[in-house]
């Protein structure tokens, strides 16, 4: 049952998706810029992390 739920919940995130899409992509566009920053900054974040560990946590 857990199957069907996840395949339906994935089905809906994509007609969303491409509801979104065709109304509005200037919106789609915007929402893809915002991830993108997002995995940025996190991947920023770690990198500091990861120097400041090599650098005996100094």
């Amino acid at each position: 049952m857990a199957v069907n739920a996840k395949k339906i919940a994935f089905y809906v995130l994509v007609v969303f998706v491409l509801y979104v899409i065709i109304t509005d992509p200037a919106k789609a566009a915007s929402y893809v810029q915002i991830g993108f920053e997002g995995i940025s900054d996190a991947a920023k974040a770690i990198g500091t992390f990861m120097t400041w560990v090599a650098n005996g946590g100094k």
